[in-house]
């Protein structure tokens, strides 16, 4: 079964709920919202998120490719539209709810999906990143058609490793990227 085959059998949620992981709400991203961003409309985005921006975002790492990538993915793979999410800071420690980082995922073929996140420098070393990731790896590997799940990163970043090992992913090899390696998690 081609990539496309197996994006096409996948179910995806009714509406696209939120998931939802202590004070972290991680919220489906729109077609409206990614619109927002990509225009670098950052207080439209607050407004469709109902969420405080910091001028931290977008995250150094979201080039503008990445948009140009997730809405590649809407029109090829709508039914996976449930995949992308911000991670949403829902009135955490006394702060109003705040875009903190993302976490998604896309169809990598084989039943794999892939998965991506990143935490903004303020609200890095608290567990966010660790956790949004393994909420969307578990909900993932609950998904018809979804056997595993990996992640990609470079070895010189110890934390994002660590962030796979949390999410019960080990390494697997070589990523697609030059100089990356690749950690998974298969279903049990």
């Amino acid at each position: 079964m081609g990539l496309r085959q197996w994006a096409e059998s996948l179910t995806q949620p009714k509406g696209c709920a939120d998931l939802r992981v202590g004070n972290l709400r991680m919220v489906a991203i729109t077609p409206e919202m990614l619109a927002a961003e990509t225009a670098q409309d950052m207080a439209r985005l607050g407004e469709l998120l109902h969420a405080k921006m910091t001028g931290e975002w977008p995250p150094v790492e979201w080039e503008p490719h990445v948009y140009a990538f997730i809405a590649k993915q809407y029109e090829e793979h709508p039914q996976t539209m449930g995949w992308h999410r911000y991670v949403v800071l829902c009135d955490g420690l006394g702060m109003m709810r705040t875009l903190v980082g993302a976490v998604g995922a896309f169809p990598k073929g084989d039943g794999d999906a892939e998965i991506g996140y990143s935490t903004l420098p303020q609200f890095q070393r608290r567990g966010y990143a660790t956790a949004t990731a393994k909420t969307l790896v578990e909900w993932l590997l609950t998904r018809d058609g979804v056997t595993s799940v990996s992640a990609c990163t470079f070895p010189r970043l110890p934390e994002s490793i660590k962030v796979m090992e949390r999410c019960g992913m080990t390494y697997v090899g070589l990523g697609d990227e030059p100089g990356t390696v690749r950690y998974q998690r298969c279903r049990d």
